[in-house]
Order: structure tokens, then sequence, then C-alpha cells
């Protein structure tokens, strides 16, 4: 029987890395924000991989932290081992990784949430969501309580009729033995919105106690580790080291002997999985001719035994994962704490979103996380946050903020979403951003920092002391262009040292720091007038000079694109009486409403004629049918 429960501005359904990144963002902006989890028990979880951060995730977890949003900041306090991955190769794809200590990782997101202004966390599961006229009026619970409330963001992760497989082992549950959730689904399904089902996967964990490491290859943190969020003051200590170990020849062929019981190819497993995080048995059978795959052995915290077998998700029975294991080096002895298991989930076809995070088709009902298809915890709290943000603000009655893929990996990770759509989880790599030189980590904070401050969740100090940064690093960069050092038999010898060639006559401090032998701090002996500028600003200056050429191509590119993001399409545009358009670019442009004509560019089945068709028609049909030639 349903009784009436209290009232709030916003409901978040879900307390995952989405959840809570909406949750704080609409508490933060003022409003009376409820966020609902199936078990209080598994906020913040990271039921895979307990690690923040890694190839193009790196760069979204700064980005958030820019923005003003949590992760970074609990990741600095929780983390035990930081990496930095790509670091002997260009600034445009580092991307820093850190293992986390995942319950400690867990009672600081918890505790933020419980002692938020503004906002209630509560356990409970929804099973329906209340529309009136087009817009959402409430969320009702299992048990029946009705909260009213004015906006709704979904952040669900892997929750919605979720199954785990492990062999022919398979049970209605989420992550970690966690109950599912049920009834939302057909909920969601009555209300029209299309859903898809996906699957994603972990590995076993096993006891430290019968690991033996030296077989295998140490993988120690950074020297000097960078945290995560531009607020740390003090450097991040690394407490852990991982390690390294390699599956054989031996394993491949258990693997092989076993295909036959392996849920993945025997029909079981109905939902798609990443192509970009495949299991175990999927490596071995598309990649037949490799002789060996990595394995890395990481920590799942300082207070516990379980170690995490990264590379080593797989669906197969468990008894055909302790003989797998038991064939890698290292791992001969290992015994199974946890196994793996596969997990499928109902998730939301993304194209259904705006930019905005909000439904085309629901007023007020937002998506977030791998409720929208995407898979990892950076991707999940990118999401949250700009669904937070904006719901808060469509409440405002304030712009909206969209963050668009000139702009920073958000934009991209959010564009390719709701424009393309994804047909499997969704993972952030380097190569999905176009302008990743611009888009670095080290530089979140100058693109991010006014957007966070716009929406009120940067305070004008923050703002400020980003602003005083990149102004210092400007007269720098300007004041070494203008500063020339004479031939002299001591910078000579310096250069033949570093194995760069003496200048036949004067030289800029810039033109030097050019060079790829050289960088800013070698010539502070030649340099009297140098300023002080701390350990970020000076490695501004010295990207600022020696990727120039190639920043200032990328701008030329973002002018290109800003103007087609700003031709805007009419909301209310009848596509299929372009005569120009073909068939499916009809058909793709109804259904996702492209806001602007970059957006219609991007569009899978959208043509450069079905484009120019398009332009033609808003620059001079605007009604009349245009013919293609």
């Amino acid at each position: 029987m349903e009784f009436l429960a209290q009232s709030y501005d916003i409901a978040v359904i879900g307390a995952g890395h989405a959840g809570i990144e909406a949750a704080l963002a609409a508490a933060r902006m003022g409003h009376s924000t409820i966020c609902f989890a199936l078990n209080l028990d598994a906020v913040g979880n990271m039921p895979c991989n307990p690690a923040i951060g890694g190839t193009g995730k790196g760069q979204l977890v700064r980005e958030l932290d820019a923005l003003g949003g949590e992760m970074g900041r609990a990741a600095d306090l929780s983390c035990i081992q930081y990496r930095m991955l790509g670091a002997s190769k260009g600034p445009a794809v580092r991307s820093l990784r850190a293992q986390a200590d995942r319950r400690l990782y867990q009672q600081i997101m918890k505790r933020t949430l419980e002692q938020q202004e503004n906002l209630t966390l509560k356990q409970a599961e929804i099973v329906s969501i209340g529309i009136a006229d087009g817009r959402v009026t409430q969320v009702v619970t299992r048990a029946g309580a009705v909260y009213p409330c004015r906006a709704v963001i979904i952040a669900t992760g892997t929750y919605l009729q979720a199954r785990t497989i492990t062999g022919s082992a398979v049970q209605e549950a989420g992550p970690d033995g966690m109950f599912a959730a049920g009834p939302l689904t057909d909920n969601l399904i009555a209300l029209g919105l299309p859903l898809q089902r996906f699957k994603t996967g972990t590995p076993p964990r096993v006891s430290a106690k019968s690991v033996d490491f030296d077989e295998m290859e140490i993988q120690a943190g950074d020297d000097h580790p960078e945290p995560f969020s531009f607020s740390t003051k003090d450097p991040p200590r690394n407490q852990v080291v991982c390690h390294l170990t390699y599956t054989n020849e031996e394993t491949h062929a258990i693997i092989r002997e076993n295909l036959h019981r392996s849920p993945l190819y025997g029909g079981v497993i109905s939902g798609t999985g990443a192509r970009y995080c495949p299991s175990i048995e999927d490596k071995v059978v598309r990649f037949a001719d490799k002789k060996r795959h990595q394995l890395f052995v990481e920590p799942m915290g300082l207070d516990t035994d379980e170690l995490y077998i990264q590379g080593f998700s797989s669906s197969l029975p468990e008894d055909v994962q302790i003989q797998m294991l038991r064939t890698v080096p290292g791992l001969r002895r290992a015994e199974i704490m946890r196994p793996a298991y596969a997990i499928e989930y109902d998730c939301l076809d993304p194209t259904a979103l705006y930019a905005t995070m909000e439904t085309k088709s629901i007023d007020y009902l937002y998506g977030a996380g791998q409720f929208n298809g995407s898979s990892g915890y950076e991707e999940a709290a990118v999401q949250g946050y700009v669904a937070g943000v904006n719901a808060a603000l469509k409440l405002q009655g304030a712009p909206p903020l969209i963050i668009d893929r000139s702009q920073g990996y958000i934009g991209a990770l959010i564009d390719d979403l709701v424009t393309r759509g994804t047909s499997e989880p969704y993972r952030m790599m380097t190569s999905r951003s176009e302008y990743r030189l611009l888009h670095r980590q080290d530089n979140a904070d100058q693109r991010m920092t006014p957007l966070g401050h716009r929406v009120g969740l940067v305070d004008d100090d923050t703002l400020r002391t980003v602003e005083e940064k990149y102004a210092a690093v400007e007269r720098e960069v300007d004041r070494l262009a203008n500063t020339h050092l004479p031939p002299s038999a001591a910078l000579s010898d310096f250069l033949e040292s570093k194995g760069a060639a003496a200048p036949a006559s004067g030289i800029s401090l810039q033109a030097l720091i050019r060079r790829p032998e050289l960088t800013y701090d070698d010539l502070a002996p030649f340099d009297s007038n140098r300023p002080s500028l701390d350990r970020a600003a000076r490695e501004q200056v010295e990207l600022a000079i020696k990727y120039e050429g190639y920043i200032t191509r990328q701008l030329r590119q973002i002018e290109a694109f800003a103007r087609a993001e700003h031709r805007v399409i009419p909301p209310d545009i009848d596509y299929h009486a372009i005569q120009g358009l073909c068939l499916e670019a009809r058909q793709k442009l109804d259904q996702i409403r492209p806001q602007n004509l970059g957006q219609a560019g991007r569009i899978s089945g959208v043509s450069p004629s079905d484009l120019t068709a398009l332009m033609i028609w808003l620059e001079h049909g605007r009604g009349k049918t245009v013919t293609k030639s």
C-alpha cells in the first residue's frame, strides 16, 4: 500500500559513481535532493577494478575535479598507488591512474553524501517514476513510499534486471552479490524509453597468501606521484606495489578445451560486451596467434588479502577458472576468494537523450552513467555531474550547461553517446578526442574551472587562482621569446652535454626550449630574471612553447567546429519534407533531433551530401524542398 513521503526537488536513483556526483552537484546548487541506494553498503562501490583513472579516463577525472566534482578529491584521500600512463609519450596521451583502497573510497564517498547540506541518503529500491503532462512528478519505492519530486536522475549502473553468470550458475543479482533492480525496467518501457541489453564482467579475486610474488614482475608506482585533484596540496604517497604476470600456452589450451562450457559462446549471454575490455576466453579466441596476455595483480586495499587479477575477466565455470589460474606464474597455488562472473543488465539507448542528459520524451527526467550505455567509474561520474547540474539549472530557469567536444573529454564522451549512440558499453580513450593535444589532463583547470564557477560549484578564490596561474604562464612565454642569450663557451658546453648544437649567434630562451633535448628547467642557470613559478606553471610554460605549432593548428580546427556548432537547427524541423536527404539520413535525423549542424554531421548515416542538403535548406529553403544533384 502506497503512502506519501517527503517531497524533494530532485531524486537520484542510484548511489554509484554517477549518482554520487549527480546528488552532490544538485544539493550544492541549493536544491533539496534525495539519493536512493539499493544498499547503503554499496555506496561508491567499485565492483570491478578498485582503480581511478587510466588512459583517457584520467583526463575525465581531472576535468570533473576542475568543474567542482568530488571523484578526484576522494581518490587522493584513498588511493594507494599512482602511475602516470604514457609518461614516455607526448603530453596528449598521458593519463593518471591510481589503485584505490576500495573500502576507504566507499567510506569517504558515503560520509561526503551524509554530511552534504540539502542531501538525504536513503536505502530503498525505486520501482516506478510518475509522469504527468509529459514531466516527472514522483518516484515510488518497493515499500510503497511515494516521494513527490520535480526532477529525476536515473543512475542505476548495472542493476536493472541484472543477472550474474559463472558457467551454468546464473543468478538474478547485481554486482558483488547485491540484489538486482527489477520492476523499474518495466516502468521505463511503459514510459516509452528505448532500452538495450549490455554485458560486462570482472575477474577473480585471489588471496595474497596463496600468491608467489617472486615469480612476477614488480610494477612500482611513480617516484614523484601527481594527485588527481588540483586542490590536493600534499603529494600523494605510494603505499603498495602491483605485479605483472602472463598467461601462456597451457592457460590458452585449458580455455579452448572448455569453450563448450562458456556461456559467452553457448548462447547463455545475450547482452553485448565491450570490445575494448574482452574476457580472457574472448581474447584467446580473437587473438589465437598471441602466445600470452598480460595480467596485472593489484591489491584491493590496505586492510585485505584480496588481489584483483586485471586482464582475467571470465564467465567460465569456477572449476575452469581454478585450472586456468594455476597455469600462470605466481598464481600456481592461487586460492580464489571471489570467482569471476559476467553480468548482464538493461540500459538506455543514449540517443534518447539531449546533451544535457535529459530525455527527449520526458521533461525533467535525466540519465547518467552505465544506464546511458557507458562503462567505467570515470565515465559515469562525469555524466552524473552534468545531469545533476542541468537538472538544477532547469529548475532555476537558467541556461543549461552543455560541454561540447571542443572543450574537453567530457564533451566528446557525451556527444558520442547522444549523437552516435553505442552498440556496446562505451569506454573513453584518448583516441576518441580529436583535440587531445588541447584537452590534456594538465590543463583541465584552465578549461573547466570557469564552467564550474558559472554554475556555482567553484568558488571565486579558486577561479582567481587559476586565472592568475595562466596569466603568469602567458607572461613567462612572452618573456622567454624576448630574452636572448649571446654565444658563450658556457652555453656551447652545456648544449653539447645535452646533445644539442650550439647557435652561431644569439638565440632566445624560447627557441632553445623548443628543442627536444632541452627543458625549461635546464636553462635556469642561464636565466637570471627567471620568475618563481610552481611545478605546474613551469610545465604549462614548456608545453605552450614546445607544442605551439600543433596547438595553433588545433585551435583553427576548433574555430571551424564552432562555426558548425553555432548553426542552430529548429527543433520542429520536418526532415521528411527535405527531399535532398536520403531515407537513412531522414530517419536518423528525425530520431536524434540534432541541435545544430555540427551535431548533425556526426550522426552515423548522415553523409556529406545529406549535410549539404540540410545546410541549403537552413540557408534558403526554410520549408522548401531541396533536391540532390
